[in-house]
């Protein structure tokens, strides 16, 4: 028999072999009556009124022949237990493959949703060209220290550019919101790639900057021996359309690859990539976004008001928070989004003449900062501009005041949040984790004014809800314009542009996923429509079984 007991919790200080003895004294049975026990998913219930606790979801196999029932009050500890089918064995990636793949499939941009449609298709029998505009890990990490140290951008090799996306330099979160059978795998697809066995089970898992880096070359090898051509330094800078059909590409405006099936996995800091394919006719669309702001607060401070007295405990991880505000009479949402405790505030600046700002941890989180973007809707009618790019006009516009006043090196303007509050001049800031530097200025003048308006009341609500929230530790630094992208690349059912068929966008650049693991999602969805649209018999190969 197996069982689901969901609920059952240890203190703090408790450890995890505790475990088998809190489920044989909540069924009732003796521990050699259990034979197998798996964590599914832990995580933390901090609420201020008592200790932090960490909350269990097991699978637990009972010896054969030992039968349990459910007894009056034995769940009144709010723990539940069901029958279960099994225990789950390792999650399984999409499988099959073509006989005959015919032309190789290219795919363009090597951020998680490119990676993982080449995983999928060379697992299908299809090693693709896999295409990147940017640099490797290595090369594209010198290039970004020299910006962060120097304020020197190099174009094509920034934090947006390169091995791995933009998601190379961030926290690493792997939590979405997207309900699919395939998110297991994607995580253990990069557990084998070196990424920490927690992220298996944590409910808020996270990799980091340092640990993303290993495993994004981990999975380049992996590609590579699996047949599939890599090339750094590629970029897609046209596309060849005849008769509503993509027929083939133009890389770095000289050579010509033909291809009838592309997946288009660019990021959504490729503006250049947005204006050809509206200067060739591909179909696009508005899509509404978020600016605002980073704030960083000294960690110390979020732990406090989150734990509490526990503050400090051992098996405390730095807090972190989830924060959202309605503002009715102004009709916007003010939210927190990308939370990064123990991280810092980078420059991603993608280019020339613009500040743009972005949060990023290590996998220890170690930092004595926390760092949020604060951010609010936007709508397409706000916009100002007519047509399917009005959006990278207007964080274009934002993106520049940010520049400027930052002092014109790609320095940050950064204010003081109580002084942001109280509509005063700027006074001398503390300490702050900024790359490449910050300067105090009015951050009134590097947004609109509705979203300015908005994130005053919002932060009252913030503090409301997180007394102690509203500091003058706490900074803010401009601009964080690049939470979603502000363009869609419109797709039929069938995965391909609703004008252009063979042309196959995804991710985050295409407007339909945010995030490592929902760009990963879409990335497979997207070759698993490429194998849809080849219309071939199709053989079993399973993902796991192919080589390292």
């Amino acid at each position: 028999m197996v069982l689901k007991i969901n609920g059952l919790t240890l203190a703090l200080g408790e450890r995890e072999d505790l475990l088998p003895a809190r489920v044989a004294a909540l069924l009732g049975l003796s521990e050699g009556a259990i034979t197998d026990l798996r964590v599914i998913r832990r995580s933390i219930d901090v609420r201020r009124s008592r200790p932090p606790r960490f909350v269990f979801l097991l699978a637990v196999r009972l010896v054969d022949g030992v039968g349990w029932r459910p007894s009056p009050g034995r769940n009144a500890s709010g723990v539940s237990v069901t029958e279960a089918p099994d225990i789950p064995e390792k999650p399984q990636g999409p499988s099959g493959g073509v006989l005959n793949p015919g032309r190789r499939p290219v795919v363009a941009g090597c951020g998680p949703a490119g990676l993982f449609a080449a995983l999928t298709l060379a697992a299908n029998g299809m090693p693709v060209l896999l295409l990147e505009r940017g640099k490797a890990v290595p090369e594209r990490l010198s290039d970004v220290r020299a910006f962060w140290e120097t304020g020197v951008l190099n174009p094509e090799s920034h934090v947006h550019f390169g091995e791995g996306g933009a998601g190379t330099f961030s926290d690493g979160k792997l939590t979405t919101r997207v309900k699919n059978p395939y998110t297991a795998w994607v995580k253990r697809v990069l557990a084998d790639m070196g990424a920490p066995a927690d992220i298996l089970t944590d409910a808020r898992s996270h990799i980091g900057t340092d640990r993303l880096r290993e495993i994004v070359v981990n999975l380049r090898h992996r590609l590579i021996g699996m047949g599939c051509e890599i090339r750094f330094g590629a970029h897609v800078t046209d596309f060849l359309i005849r008769q509503r059909k993509l027929v083939g590409i133009i890389v770095n405006d000289s050579e010509e690859i033909r291809a009838d099936r592309l997946i288009l996995a660019t990021g959504q800091s490729a503006a250049d990539t947005y204006r050809k394919l509206a200067e060739r006719g591909v179909a696009l669309g508005p899509k509404a976004f978020a600016v605002g702001l980073r704030i960083e607060h000294p960690q110390e401070s979020i732990n406090r008001i989150q734990y509490g007295r526990w503050a400090g405990h051992p098996d405390l991880s730095p807090a972190d928070y989830f924060l959202t505000a309605k503002i009715k009479a102004l009709n916007r949402s003010v939210y927190s989004f990308c939370m990064c405790p123990g991280g810092m505030v980078i420059g991603c600046s993608a280019e020339a003449g613009g500040v743009i700002t972005n949060g990023m941890s290590r996998f220890r989180r170690d930092s004595p900062y926390a760092n949020s973007a604060v951010v609010v809707n936007v709508r397409v009618e706000d916009l100002g501009g007519e047509g399917p790019l009005a959006g990278l006009a207007f964080r274009r516009h934002w993106e520049e005041r940010a520049f400027r006043a930052g002092g014109g090196d790609y320095c940050a303007p950064v204010q003081r949040l109580t002084d942001f509050l109280a509509g005063k001049d700027h006074s001398p800031i503390g300490r702050c984790s900024f790359l490449p530097g910050v300067r105090e200025a009015d951050l009134r003048d590097v947004l609109p004014p509705f979203v300015v308006e908005a994130l005053k009341r919002g932060f009252a609500e913030f503090e409301r809800k997180m007394p102690g929230f509203i500091t003058g530790e706490a900074h803010l630094i401009g601009v964080e314009t690049r939470t979603s992208s502000p363009v869609r690349i419109l797709r039929g059912e069938d995965g391909q542009g609703v004008n252009v068929a063979g042309l196959f966008p995804c991710g985050e650049g295409a407007g339909y996923a945010g995030g490592i693991v929902s760009s990963a999602l879409d990335g497979i969805r997207a070759a698993e429509r490429i194998k849809a649209s080849m219309g071939t018999d199709f053989k079993s190969v399973p993902i796991d079984a192919c080589p390292h």
